[in-house]
């Protein structure tokens, strides 16, 4: 089977600008195993969906993200919204800081492997999540492909997004992390997870549709990219200490030993504050700030094709 001709999107600045530097090498690369391509550049937040449904609309059926989760997580949407019957291909070029989806997916961080593979022609269907959220006073909707959540991992991408970009790997994020364990405080919340309704005080809630979130956290150890269900994890009323304490725990994917964290699975999940609660709870997917509960989440089995 030949490679179709692609599309490759490019965000220069993923990876505190990493890949600005890159391009230049993963783009001979791409040449030297034989995709044959044309690429752009994407100028900002959203930029990268526009392309992906304008190219679409003009044909192309292999679109090709190279940046981090929020640039993949914007590819797919693009892809989505402009067909869904999964004629697209996906393929990802990791140069980000987390690469969580491509850890969930077994796909190569390494962006040399990941050229690569991206010329094999093996595809995997996946499920793809939808969260639905308030922002500006509007209901609004977000594909998402790897992992959602509420209250405190929200919080912490909400400070990381506004540090300084020096760096890349997995440091903006937990410096992120300790920044937002200063000020923040637990939430009182009323979690539905398909039938099941509970009122709890809560660090955060993850729903995840792959396994790792924020930059190589094993959050969700029994998810599966393709099993028609979501992952919840509700992380309960947990201490600042008892976080940074447990921090290992979460990383090797061992937190659901912690008497205050619950992991289960379900096909829908709402979420909103309680009636004592007037916080603000901030909704964020596949690492990136979307707005204010309350907040849906639900899942499209077999939705998207990508590239392993």
């Amino acid at each position: 089977m030949s490679v179709p001709y692609a599309k490759v999107i490019v965000n220069p600045v993923a990876g505190a600008n990493a890949t600005r530097r890159r391009w230049p090498r993963i783009s001979r690369l791409l040449k030297k195993v034989g995709l044959s391509f044309d690429y752009q550049y994407t100028e900002g937040v959203g930029h990268a969906i526009e392309i992906a449904r304008e190219a679409a609309g003009y044909g192309y059926r292999y679109l090709v993200a190279v940046g981090g989760d929020g640039t993949t997580n914007e590819v797919a949407n693009g892809i989505i919204d402009s067909t869904g019957d999964g004629s697209i291909a996906l393929g990802v070029v990791s140069t980000g800081t987390g690469s969580d989806f491509a850890r969930s997916l077994g796909i190569s961080r390494h962006y040399i492997n990941a050229c690569s593979s991206l010329v094999n022609c093996n595809t995997v269907l996946i499920d793809v999540g939808v969260v639905e959220y308030q922002h500006d006073g509007q209901t609004l909707r977000r594909f998402f492909i790897n992992s959602a959540g509420i209250g405190f991992d929200a919080a912490a991408v909400q400070t990381t997004e506004r540090l300084p970009k020096y760096f890349g790997g997995t440091l903006p994020y937990l410096i992120g992390l300790l920044r937002t364990l200063a000020g923040y405080r637990n939430q009182s919340v009323v979690i539905t997870a398909d039938d099941r309704v509970e009122t709890a005080r809560i660090l955060s809630v993850v729903v995840a549709n792959g396994g790792y979130f924020g930059g190589g956290m094993h959050v969700a150890p029994e998810a599966s990219l393709s099993d028609n269900l979501l992952d919840l994890v509700v992380f309960g009323d947990v201490s600042k200490f008892d976080l940074l304490k447990s921090l290992p725990m979460v990383y090797k994917g061992t937190h659901g030993q912690h008497p205050k964290v619950r992991i289960g699975k379900a096909d829908r999940v709402t979420i909103e504050a309680s009636e004592e609660s007037s916080e603000h709870i901030l909704v964020q997917a596949d690492g990136e700030l979307l707005g204010e509960g309350p907040v849906s989440f639900s899942l499209v089995p077999a939705k998207l094709n990508v590239i392993v």
